[in-house]
């Protein structure tokens, strides 16, 4: 089965992502907007019995940290997909780093940028117009992230929560 990591942001910000989303991304029926910690992967249900005790400490070991959006950019040229920029803070980072390590796979298909896509596969004329005319918009969004979601992948292309874990702490 298909598995992945991210943090669902409060219903505020997934809203704004949302009004560019149902526009812009063709996965908006597929999955809420979200940050993802750690892209798609295979796992039977052994491995992922093993990854959840990891997902577990790792997730008592981290503390809430801010979630923080300015800006709108892009991926361009490598490929057409805009987003709201997640500033890189230490604890986002760290917890990034986490889920590439021990039991985890340690593949990455790019170097870790936090974001929340607005829109993707985008033409390059669509590219063009859509980051021509969002990228002057400026965010002043910051909210405490307390928890991160494992993720697995629904026959039809849709991502359902398998588990929630909480920061160290937050009850």
């Amino acid at each position: 089965m298909k598995y992945g990591i991210a943090i669902f942001p409060s219903k505020e910000v997934q809203d704004i992502a949302n009004s560019y989303r149902k526009r812009y991304d063709p996965h908006y029926s597929l999955i809420p907007p979200h940050v993802t910690l750690k892209e798609a992967f295979e796992a039977d249900d052994d491995y992922i019995q093993e990854l959840i005790g990891e997902l577990r400490l790792i997730a008592s070991e981290t503390k809430p940290f801010p979630l923080i959006i300015k800006k709108i950019s892009s991926f361009s040229p490598v490929t057409n997909t805009v987003y709201l920029k997640v500033e890189p803070v230490e604890e986002l980072m760290e917890l990034n780093e986490k889920l590439h390590q021990g039991k985890f796979t340690k593949e990455r298909t790019y170097a870790y940028v936090p974001h929340i896509t607005i829109g993707q596969k985008l033409s390059d004329d669509e590219h063009s117009d859509v980051y021509g005319s969002l990228r002057m918009q400026s965010f002043d969004i910051e909210e405490q992230v307390d928890r991160f979601q494992l993720l697995y992948q629904l026959e039809n292309g849709a991502w359902t929560v398998y588990e929630t874990f909480k920061f160290g702490g937050v009850k």
